[in-house]
């Protein structure tokens, strides 16, 4: 393949699509949000980095999606990657064949708010488009070459044999992503013991050596782990049931409180935005200043946890809109880290900001990198990879069948 790859993300009210070439300059992307609503609309940037905003008017999915696809067609992509949170135990991406989806469609229970949606999109696309080759890339594949010891809890044995409880992790096209990039720039291509901190609305980190994740802060869901925009991160379990009893609160009402109303907006009582709540922190409001410190304690708690999981460790990367962006939190955060080694410059990391990739260390000890990520980049990648193979495996078995003719 030499063109292009179209990827899909689909929400339960939104798409992100973007359509990856072999220059990332010349991407296009955008958000068709609102969806099934009077304010649906398209936003985003198309050809020569041109802005679009389109209004769709009650448009659903499949509505939204037809537009989209047909604003790209005379690009004349050559598969379509779906973005798929959960993929339970499948340890690579797919092609869509209707056993995969059955199989997409059997781990909902494990991504009640994700898979759906994620249905609806490769049901649409499958209509709209059936020539093209369609590609399922997971969230959860990555962290599939996690040990036993790392992806068990410690729950009754049938839980995980008959029911699959087991700890997945998420996030792993952007892991997989930034510590390929990130070894590659420190000059050891997947070699070596790295730690990833993906820091955005949802935050997840990971242990990676080798290449391979070993272990990650996401479980079973992609509540457990850090502190993140909405999301409280690591509880005691048994706050289910304190709040069941003296709250009088249903399971629903206490899920939508750990997965809507906690993390930053929790803690702070004002905002899940990190650049929010830096400028309230600087104006003196406390909570906001708490809520910023207990973000990057639990963020440096975890990465030590996963520490354990390297023989050695080389270095930190940081990515997403938190990590790439915000030099406080970096500071902060290593700042609670100083038996590592992590030896930060200042200057460095004060500069690096919007975008840019650099190492932000001061040349002695683990090195410290941002990388920024690149998700839709991974996924077009990981869907060309598959659809090269199963056309070289057809072809294949198309000159064995000749040979015994």
């Amino acid at each position: 393949m030499s063109t292009s790859v179209l990827v899909i993300n689909c929400g339960s009210s939104s798409i992100k699509y973007a359509l990856v070439s072999e220059r990332r300059e010349d991407r296009i992307f955008g958000l068709a949000e609102n969806l099934g609503s009077a304010e649906a609309r398209i936003k985003g940037i198309t050809t020569g980095g041109a802005e679009l905003e389109l209004s769709i008017p009650n448009a659903d999915h499949e509505k939204a999606l037809e537009i989209i696809l047909e604003r790209l067609s005379h690009h004349n992509p050559q598969a379509i990657g779906h973005r798929v949170v959960h993929g339970g135990t499948l340890t690579k991406a797919e092609l869509l064949t209707p056993e995969i989806i059955e199989r997409i469609r059997e781990a909902t229970p494990l991504a009640p708010l994700h898979n759906p949606a994620h249905l609806v999109g490769i049901d649409a696309t499958m209509r709209l488009f059936p020539q093209l080759p369609q590609v399922a890339v997971f969230d959860t594949a990555f962290h599939q070459t996690m040990p036993s010891h790392a992806y068990r809890y410690a729950l009754p044995k049938f839980l995980y044999t008959m029911h699959n409880v087991r700890r997945y992790g998420f996030h792993g096209t952007s892991h997989a992503y930034v510590s390929e990039r990130g070894s590659e720039l420190a000059g050891s291509f997947k070699q070596g013991g790295w730690l990833t901190a993906h820091l955005g609305n949802g935050s997840s980190t990971c242990a990676i050596w080798n290449g391979q994740s070993v272990d990650t802060s996401m479980g079973l869901t992609p509540l457990e782990g850090v502190v993140m925009g909405t999301r409280s991160g690591d509880v005691d379990p048994s706050i289910h049931s304190f709040l069941a009893s003296n709250l009088g609160w249903d399971i629903y009402k206490i899920d939508k409180m750990l997965n809507s109303q906690s993390g930053l907006l929790g803690l702070s009582d004002l905002s899940n935005d990190m650049r929010t709540l830096i400028e309230a922190s600087d104006q003196g409001n406390e909570d906001a200043a708490l809520a910023i410190e207990v973000f990057c304690y639990r963020l440096a708690k975890s990465l030590a946890a996963l520490s354990c999981g390297l023989p050695r460790i080389d270095g930190l990367f940081f990515t997403g809109g938190i990590g790439e962006n915000s030099a406080l939190i970096r500071e902060k955060t290593l700042a609670y880290l100083p038996h590592f080694g992590f030896n930060l410059s200042k200057d460095k990391n004060d500069s690096l900001k919007r975008g840019t990739e650099g190492r932000i260390d001061a040349g002695a000890g683990p090195q410290i990198w941002v990388v920024p990520t690149d998700e839709e980049g991974r996924i077009a990648k990981e869907t060309q990879h598959v659809v090269e193979h199963e056309a070289a495996s057809a072809k294949k078995s198309e000159a064995e069948e000749e040979a015994v003719a």
